[in-house]
C-alpha cells in the first residue's frame, strides 16, 4: 500500500466525473423513470449528508449517527444515489455498468481505509469492525459503552464541502429532465 493510498484512491473522484458524463449522454430518462430515480437519489444524498456531520477524519473514530450501522455510510449514500441515477437514465444497462465501476473501485478503497483506521485508532477501530458491517447497514445501531455518542455538526457538513454532491445531484436530475422533456 502506498503512502498516499492506492492508484484507485486517487482517481475515484475523476473516474466518476468520466462515468457521470458517459451516463448522462446514454441516459434515455422518462418522466416517470426520473421521478423514481430523483427519489432514491435524494435519500442517497441524505445518508452523505448525515455521514458528513458525524465524521472528524482521523482525529476521532466516527461510530455515531450512520457510522452505528455501517463504516462506510459516505460511500453507501454514492452507491444508493448511483441506484438512483441509474434508475432515472432508463437504461438498463448503465446499472450494471455502474455496479462494476463502483464495486471495482470503492470495495478496494474501503478495504484499504480499513487498514488505514487500524493504523490510526487500533483496538478501538477493530473492536468497531468486528460490530460494524463494512458496508451493507446493520438493521440496529452500534453502542460503544465507553463512548458519548455525537450528534449531527452542521460545521463538519460545510468544512468537508458536502454541499457539493446536492449541487452536482440537483445539476445531473436538471440535465435528466431535460434529455427527459425535449428527447424521449
Amino acid at each position: 500500500m502506498a503512502k498516499h493510498g492506492t492508484i484507485v484512491q486517487r482517481f475515484r473522484v475523476p473516474l466518476g466525473f468520466i462515468f457521470a458524463a458517459a451516463f448522462l449522454f446514454f441516459a434515455h430518462p422518462t418522466l416517470l423513470s426520473l421521478a423514481i430515480g430523483a427519489v432514491i437519489s435524494i435519500i442517497g444524498l441524505l445518508i452523505r449528508a448525515w455521514a458528513s456531520g458525524h465524521i472528524r477524519k482521523n482525529q476521532t473514530l466516527a461510530i455515531s449517527g450512520p457510522y452505528a450501522y455501517t463504516r462506510n455510510p459516505l460511500y453507501l449514500g454514492s452507491f444508493i444515489m448511483g441506484i438512483g441515477f441509474t434508475v432515472a437514465s432508463g437504461v438498463w444497462w448503465l446499472a450494471i455498468l455502474f455496479a462494476i465501476l463502483f464495486l471495482g473501485i470503492y470495495l478496494p478503497v474501503m478495504r484499504v481505509e480499513a487498514k488505514e483506521l487500524i493504523a490510526i485508532f487500533g483496538a478501538e477501530f477493530e473492536n468497531y469492525a468486528e460490530a460494524v458491517p463494512l458496508f451493507v447497514p446493520r438493521l440496529t445501531a452500534y453502542r460503544d459503552v465507553n463512548s458519548v455518542p455525537n450528534k449531527f455538526e452542521k460545521e463538519l457538513y460545510l468544512k468537508y464541502r458536502e454541499y457539493r454532491a446536492a449541487i452536482g445531484v440537483g445539476f445531473a436530475l436538471c440535465v435528466l429532465a431535460v434529455k427527459a422533456y425535449f428527447f424521449s
